[in-house]
């Protein structure tokens, strides 16, 4: 069933901006609950709460599969099939709206928790060697590691098998948790592998996200083997990890390439205090001394100080969260006003959050409602917007391809 949204919010909106907007910039934000922490201020203008857009969007919204598991990321193939990661350790290829049966040789996962197969991404020369790359949550003997494999991908028939698997990164140090392991794959134009990798969010190793001794907290440039990557900033340091680009991130679920081809992601804040950042080598995006938003039990994180000299404020946030998962810069036919806008699957605000950009500052902010938790978006190769949606009491997803009404 296909309907149609209009994308808009109450004037009340304005009212919680956490300062005046200017002349020009009087349109409310989509933002309409109260922050978590409304006593934190923004380093500058246009942090947080961007106004919606002059004139919103509508859209129209179809089911094109259902009935699949519980999903973590999707990707397209060269012929418009979907190939897709279910959380609990199998990967399908979507086709028609159908799964195929599950693809042999996907290693063991630890699917306890947040853990499970997370992420995949082709190569580059996906078409001629089939190479994927993947992520998930590694069971090791003291506990589990995010993990990226590559492997190629043989059909035949109307089945699919892995063969030549190899894990070219494992995060060290292992820990027993459930939590925080990312993890979001890039690859860049140059074959280079961009990997996100969570803190692990327990106190305890958390604090790790500060230390280049340690990959938690993490974003990772690897080559296709698994080397670090030329021109990364701490390979001759001595102590430090080798395939460590940024530092101080919390834990990263949304990650794309921009048109211009640079590496941006949205990592999850705590109790408010998502960040979209564009991370830069060697920089310290501040996590855990330095946060916007607050504990989930309402306390201070740390000493609650939100500005730094030595770490990089994030270039927008949210507080309350949106719980980003899943990217993509729009380029396409379909939607020609948001071109060069940034795609955000949001868990909990159910939908697509959509940010209007001029280099690195968000002029807007709007919303496609789902009402579903989004897990990964995609822009598909006919210029719609696809969104993996998921249903965690039911262990279920959907795929919902997002349109102009008239398309």
């Amino acid at each position: 069933m296909t309907r149609s949204l209009r994308l808009s919010v109450p004037l009340a909106a304005a009212m919680l901006a956490p300062f005046p907007l200017m002349a020009q910039e009087t349109r409310p934000s989509v933002e309409t609950a109260a922050p978590n922490a409304p006593d934190q201020t923004p380093a500058f203008e246009g942090q947080t709460r961007a106004p919606q857009p002059a004139e919103p969007l509508e859209v129209a919204t179809e089911t094109v599969a259902q009935g699949l598991p519980q999903l973590w990321a999707m990707e397209f193939l060269p012929d418009g099939r979907m190939l897709v990661t279910a959380k609990k350790g199998d990967m399908h290829i979507v086709a028609d709206g159908t799964p195929g049966p599950a693809i042999e040789g996907v290693p063991e996962v630890d699917a306890d928790g947040q853990g499970g197969l997370l992420d995949v991404a082709l190569a580059n020369d996906f078409a001629d060697s089939g190479i994927i790359y993947f992520s998930y949550a590694e069971p090791r003997e003291d506990g589990n590691g995010t993990a990226l494999a590559k492997a190629r991908l043989v059909e035949d028939g109307s089945t699919a098998r892995l063969e030549d698997v190899e894990v070219i990164f494992a995060q060290q140090p292992t820990y027993d948790g459930n939590k925080h392991f990312g993890s979001r794959i890039v690859v860049d134009a140059d074959d280079v592998i961009w990997l996100t990798v969570g803190e692990r969010s327990d106190e305890e190793p958390r604090v790790q996200a500060q230390d280049v001794g340690s990959h938690f907290g993490k974003v990772i440039r690897i080559t296709a083997e698994g080397d670090p990557a030329e021109g990364n900033p701490f390979i001759d340091q001595d102590g430090a990890m080798p395939e460590i680009w940024s530092l101080g991130h919390r834990n990263t679920q949304s990650a794309a390439l921009s048109p211009e081809g640079e590496f941006w992601m949205v990592e999850h804040g705590p109790k408010g205090g998502d960040e979209l950042n564009r991370p830069e080598a060697g920089l310290n995006y501040g996590w855990p001394e330095v946060t916007y938003g607050v504990e989930y039990s309402g306390e201070e994180v740390g000493e609650g100080i939100t500005q730094n000299a030595e770490t990089q404020q994030p270039l927008y946030y949210w507080d309350p969260v949106i719980a980003p998962s899943g990217m993509a810069f729009y380029e396409g036919e379909e939607f020609p006003e948001w071109d060069g806008a940034i795609l955000i699957g949001g868990l909990v605000t159910q939908g697509v959050v959509v940010l209007g950009m001029d280099g690195d500052t968000v002029e807007w902010e709007d919303r496609i409602p789902l009402e579903a938790r989004v897990r990964d978006v995609r822009v598909g190769p006919d210029g719609a917007i696809y969104a993996v949606t998921e249903n965690r009491d039911e262990g279920s997803s959907t795929i919902v391809r997002i349109t102009a009404p008239d398309a």
